[in-house]
């Protein structure tokens, strides 16, 4: 009983990096360089939104994502029990 419990535990954990890490690709590849010629009609802080995406907001998402990522294990380890708390 305990494998298929550690199992569930683990395919999750597996499903929340692909979704996370997919969101990070979407936005730092294809709003950094795929779209960034129709992002650059718009502009934020003066810099074309594509360029902005390239240089600096593929970080901010990226840091965002790990503060999600650390809110979805919590819950996670709760739900499974295994928290450290």
């Amino acid at each position: 009983m305990k494998g298929n419990y550690l199992n569930g535990y683990w395919k999750q954990n597996i499903r929340y990096l692909i979704m996370l890490l997919s969101i990070w690709f979407i936005v730092s590849y294809g709003c950094g360089i795929l779209f960034a010629d129709n992002l650059n009609a718009f502009k934020i802080g003066g810099f074309p939104l594509g360029f902005w995406f390239a240089q600096q907001g593929s970080i901010y998402v990226f840091v965002i994502l790990i503060f999600v990522y650390v809110h979805l294990m919590n819950k996670l380890d709760r739900f499974y029990d295994v928290d450290e708390i």
